[in-house]
């Protein structure tokens, strides 16, 4: 009941805060001063479309994808000519990778533009080749992130995978060749797929450890509204009862070897996360139909990629909508974010808010308190999450990215 309740709020909040609604002309808010940022890169193409898969995407087209990362590459140096600048890049998709030659053109020009740390790339086991490894190493990748899901050949032919990407042996055995290579290896996993058992989940545990990746990060299934049609016609009906008992088979079996990085990512050290947002406050999104969070302020890039490519092209930021938040939606999503990370540091909110920044999150503080999901470290004057805390906090990104996928869903029609 409580996961219930928790899920209804959080579903209900989110669905506002991501609305967009309201009017206004769409802009690109400034970046602020006081803080490292990130660079959120948006890749659209995929030669496979997942039929659970919420994010922009569209069938890859060569061509298009070329005069794409064109204009990729300008966009950023729009940015560059705004006075903006990074610390960190996160490339997603889609699919990156699909024509490597040109993520690592633009990576480059990443580089030469901002003063870059660390740079993540997300990519499918298709693209795990020898020469896209060797390109992404040199291109100073410190992070690769591999679309897995399941190593489950059943649940990866019902979900389209497996002739495009490989038996889950064949996937297994590919990251076991890279291991080493990067800084940070990561498999990206999901759990509660529709037919999906305890049996099979444990299969795909045992065959997870067996590659050694440095790190694992293990979403709840997530879908938008029209993404679900799509999937219960491919893989069948979605059902959460079964959700709190595999993210505890996947706690128990992970948390041994790994460390939490987030309530869902599970790391051997320290390095860059698929949930960004954690680690930084601010990211910049770039590409069709990428999200970004500045100054308090959430704005979207067009979704069209056609649209995208031509007003790039005439010099133009592509923000297609923006949304303000207000200083208690601002405060509420760092005590989200910053949770999620598995602490809060009292310290560091009053110092970007304020002392009062406990009144605006005092509900929701005082309520998780009193049902042991939040614990107070007065030595450090730090929250954190409790181990029941953790599936709490799963289940309340579970809805914000369910809100955002439903948000996409709007742009696009």
């Amino acid at each position: 009941m409580i996961e219930q309740f928790i899920s209804w709020v959080a579903r209900r909040n989110f669905a506002t805060a991501v609305s967009f609604s309201g009017g206004g002309k769409a802009f690109l808010p400034d970046q602020p001063r006081d803080c490292s940022c990130l660079l959120y890169i948006h890749i659209p193409f995929c030669e496979q479309l997942c039929p659970y898969c919420s994010f922009n995407r569209i069938t890859f087209d060569e061509n298009l994808c070329h005069e794409y990362f064109h204009a990729l590459r300008n966009e950023v140096r729009l940015y560059k000519a705004k006075g903006f600048d990074f610390s960190g890049v996160y490339v997603g998709g889609g699919t990156p990778t699909v024509i490597a030659d040109e993520l690592i053109a633009t990576i480059e020009v990443v580089k030469s533009c901002f003063s870059i740390r660390e740079i993540s790339v997300e990519t499918n086991p298709n693209h795990l080749t020898d020469r896209n490894v060797g390109l992404l190493k040199q291109a100073g990748v410190n992070r690769l992130s591999v679309g897995v899901q399941s190593f489950n050949d059943g649940l990866l032919k019902t979900m389209e995978r497996y002739e495009k990407y490989g038996s889950g042996g064949t996937i297994a055995g590919r990251l076991k060749d890279i291991g080493g290579v990067f800084d940070t290896l990561n498999a990206d996993m999901i759990f509660n797929f529709p037919g999906q058992t305890r049996e099979i989940l444990a299969g795909d545990l045992e065959m997870l450890l067996g590659t050694d990746v440095d790190q694992v990060t293990y979403y709840p299934l997530m879908i938008s509204d029209v993404t679900r049609l799509l999937l219960e016609k491919a893989m069948g009906r979605t059902d959460r009862k079964m959700e709190k008992e595999f993210y505890r088979l996947i706690v128990d079996r992970l948390v041994p070897l790994y460390d939490y990085s987030s309530a869902w990512c599970f790391s051997k050290k320290k390095g860059m996360i698929d949930e960004y947002v954690v680690d930084y406050g601010d990211y910049a999104g770039l590409g069709s139909g990428a999200i970004g969070y500045l100054s308090g302020t959430c704005y979207a890039n067009n979704f069209s990629v056609r649209d995208y490519i031509d007003r790039v092209n005439r010099g133009e930021i592509p923000v297609a909508a923006s949304r303000d938040f207000t200083l208690r939606d601002r405060i509420m999503y760092d005590f989200v974010m910053k949770l999620f990370g598995g602490k809060l540091s009292s310290n560091s909110m009053c110092e970007k808010y304020g002392s009062s920044w406990k009144s605006a999150v005092f509900p929701a503080l005082a309520a998780f308190r009193a049902i042991g999901a939040i614990g107070y470290d007065s030595a450090a004057d730090e929250y954190y999450l409790t181990p029941k805390g953790r599936y709490y906090w799963v289940v309340i990104m579970r809805e914000f990215f369910t809100a955002v996928n439903n948000f996409r869903d709007f742009c696009r029609a």
